[in-house]
């Protein structure tokens, strides 16, 4: 487990681990008021908080699998990072692949954070790599 310090708005709501074997916590949404997300919209949607993440690891924002399953909600670019380093208030970057247009409430859940190490790599130029069996065989290359 780690310690993290958390920043946010008065009307904000904290993460929360909603079992004890969850992997991710909740996060909510902060909305003045409904926001409506149409079939194909893609809206940029406020929670209020701030993290401050230890250096050595991240945050991944991940959708949450009843909004996905049920309506179609999902995180763009999931999963999201978030570095050690940034300071800002977290918004999750929602999209409507549902059927119907679908309504974010104020204090909605809608997305998971998680915690990682993050591993840094040393990049070291060479003239050749080693030789596997797939090589340089593209997508789909090892078959279905």
């Amino acid at each position: 487990m780690i310690t993290l310090k958390i920043k946010k708005s008065p009307k904000a709501k904290l993460p929360v681990y909603k079992s004890s074997g969850a992997a991710g916590a909740d996060i909510f949404s902060l909305l003045d008021y409904p926001m409506k997300i149409e079939h194909g919209e893609i809206s940029l949607i406020p929670t209020g908080i701030s993290i401050e993440i230890p250096e050595g690891f991240e945050a991944q924002i991940r959708p949450r699998s009843g909004l996905a399953l049920k309506y179609g909600i999902t995180i763009l670019n999931t999963p999201g990072t978030i570095d050690s380093d940034y300071r800002g208030e977290i918004k999750i970057i929602l999209i409507n692949l549902g059927k119907k247009p679908f309504t974010v409430e104020n204090g909605m859940r809608i997305a998971q954070i998680m915690f990682t190490r993050v591993y840094k790599g040393e990049f070291i130029k060479v003239n050749e790599l080693s030789i596997t069996d797939r090589n340089d065989g593209g997508f789909g290359h090892t078959g279905k």
